[in-house]
């Protein structure tokens, strides 16, 4: 029986998670409000958080599990990409805590574990999967042929899609972080009423910096006429961009599948969480008679249960690390 401590600490979250045998046990996560005033993450401020939180939310998790430090076989950590004093904070508190009980490190590739999340609860997917990953800074693509083995299909050249929706936020006057508002208004909204241009970018890649062009020139001519025109115009707007930028992201998923001959099909990452593109997936699953795998909430948004199986699934593999290894802001796929 393996017992691994997860540790994420990549952006604004704090989080631990404990996971026992292949189970996760638990994820507690504490969220940065301070961030709210200044309308985006202060990374200075993320760092200063993550020292005030990570001992009280690991020793959360563990007591939780009823684990003593004792009993860990491993620690995983967020080795990166994401902010490098955040990084710091959560790889520092590993590598101390594994030299200390002299057990196994094992970095996490944090994108890599939004993919593993799914393996955390049933249903999961089977070997090869289409995964498409979606967040504030990464959009991707991928061919998941096993828990080491991921091969990118397709990803941005510019800008995410998180991006672009909390960018579309603030243009509409929505305070951040603006992509659940988004979400939220969209229901009570006409997705067609107004058009965006899209990008066209070759094969399975994307591009969303030129929609946010589109909106920002869209909205500018429309106050110039009526400067009541976003307010009047709220719920129709934010409808539309959200089909949008939603049907940008099926199109290319749905080329993916065809190319591959894959029909299991997954979302992970942050944007995963928005209802508008999980109900655009299983329309799609019902077109193309695809299996389609979706994490729970909790852990769709950055999370140490992603870690902590991700962890499992490495130390199976014996993928440990070194006390050496730094943080990698900038981290490879």
């Amino acid at each position: 029986m393996a017992v691994i401590l997860g540790i994420e600490s990549s952006c604004d979250e704090t989080s631990a998670s404990v996971c026992i045998n292949g189970k996760v046990i638990n994820n507690e996560i504490a969220s940065q409000a301070i961030h709210e005033q200044y309308g985006g993450v202060v990374p200075e401020l993320a760092s200063r958080e993550h020292q005030r939180n990570i001992v009280p939310v690991v020793d959360h998790v563990l007591t939780h599990a009823d684990i003593n430090v004792k009993d860990l076989d491993g620690i995983a950590y967020t080795r990166g990409p994401g902010l490098l004093g955040a990084l710091l904070i959560g790889s520092s508190f590993a590598k101390s805590m594994a030299a200390s009980l002299d057990i196994p490190l094992i970095p996490v590739h944090h994108m890599k574990a939004h993919v593993l999340a799914h393996f955390i609860d049933d249903p999961k997917p089977s070997y090869p999967f289409i995964c498409l990953t979606v967040s504030g800074g990464h959009t991707q693509i991928l061919r998941v042929n096993s828990a080491t083995d991921m091969i990118i299909l397709g990803q941005t050249q510019d800008d995410a899609v998180g991006e672009a929706f909390d960018k579309a936020a603030k243009l509409l006057g929505l305070p951040y972080p603006g992509g659940p508002m988004i979400d939220k208004l969209s229901k009570e909204g006409d997705p067609h009423k107004f058009q965006f241009a899209q990008s066209e970018m070759p094969d399975l890649d994307y591009s969303f910096s030129g929609i946010k062009t589109s909106i920002l020139y869209f909205l500018r001519k429309q106050v110039q006429r009526d400067e009541n025109f976003i307010e009047q115009n709220l719920n129709d707007l934010a409808a539309s961009i959200q089909h949008t930028l939603i049907k940008m992201l099926m199109d290319k998923l749905v080329k993916a599948a065809k190319q591959e001959d894959i029909k299991q099909i997954a979302i992970a990452g942050g944007v995963s969480a928005n209802n508008g593109l999980r109900q655009a997936l299983e329309q799609e699953a019902e077109i193309n008679g695809w299996d389609i795998f979706i994490p729970d909430f909790q852990y769709c948004t950055d999370n140490a249960g992603m870690i902590a199986i991700s962890g499992h699934l490495l130390h199976e593999h014996e993928a440990f690390g070194e006390l050496t290894d730094s943080p990698l802001p900038r981290m490879p796929f």
